[in-house]
């Protein structure tokens, strides 16, 4: 028998609170579905863009936010600004496909405790969530490299002058009108169909022009195109 002032659910862990903040629909369910499932884990928060996001985010805490950068209405800096303000306990965790030193710098600044490129899987971002709650800092093995380069570059003295017959510097890659388009709409987050549709093409032609694109890179996947493109100044800031 219980006495006085004893619950039976006094011991039981209180489940994550997670909010997803994702535009694209497939991987904002998969997202969802993948957290709603996970054992100690609750959604309380799903956005769709940043208005939606910022709108919900005062209505109930949150303990760990997922969040992408790419959102139709505006930048998921934004979210992250407004969550930690919000709640400052929230773990914010991005997820992305932008994996550029000025995109991870950005988000480190607005609050962001952990990032990640969106090439990892849904069960393993679940893991990262508990990660990110427990104190860790779950970051992408080429965003980190990022972070390191940069960090030793800084600690590197300052390139003396070529002389004049010094070899020229490495070309960048020359990509052809339609593989720019392509590289952009990537750059934005934009699925196979949607680039084929915003282009008037088959789904098949944008893979033949990534495919291009991948080999003149000198790259193997979307965030290392990016990352690879923003360098060769391929992509505006």
């Amino acid at each position: 028998m219980l006495s006085g002032n004893t619950s039976p659910f006094t011991d039981w862990p209180r489940s994550l609170r997670v909010g997803v903040v994702e535009d694209d629909a497939r991987s904002r369910e998969t997202l969802v579905a993948m957290v709603g499932a996970a054992a100690g884990l609750q959604v309380v928060l799903v956005a769709a863009n940043r208005k939606e996001a910022l709108d919900l985010l005062p209505r109930q805490e949150i303990d760990v936010l997922l969040v992408d950068l790419g959102l139709p209405d505006g930048s998921g800096l934004d979210v992250i600004r407004a969550a930690r303000a919000q709640w400052p306990a929230c773990s914010v965790l991005v997820s992305t496909i932008f994996g550029d030193e000025s995109h991870v710098l950005r988000s480190i600044e607005a609050g962001a405790m952990g990032y990640l490129l969106k090439d990892i899987g849904a069960a393993e971002l679940v893991e990262e969530i508990r990660s990110i709650h427990a104190g860790g800092s779950p970051i992408s093995p080429m965003v980190a490299r990022t972070i390191l380069a940069r960090a030793a570059a800084s600690l590197m003295p300052l390139p003396q002058s070529p002389p004049p017959d010094a070899a020229p510097a490495e070309p960048t890659a020359t990509l052809s009108a339609r593989e720019q388009q392509v590289l952009r709409h990537v750059s934005k987050g934009f699925t196979t169909e949607e680039t084929a549709r915003a282009m008037g093409v088959s789904s098949s032609t944008v893979l033949t022009f990534v495919r291009r694109i991948y080999f003149k890179l000198q790259v193997n996947t979307r965030a290392e195109a990016i990352h690879e493109a923003h360098r060769q100044g391929l992509l505006p800031d």
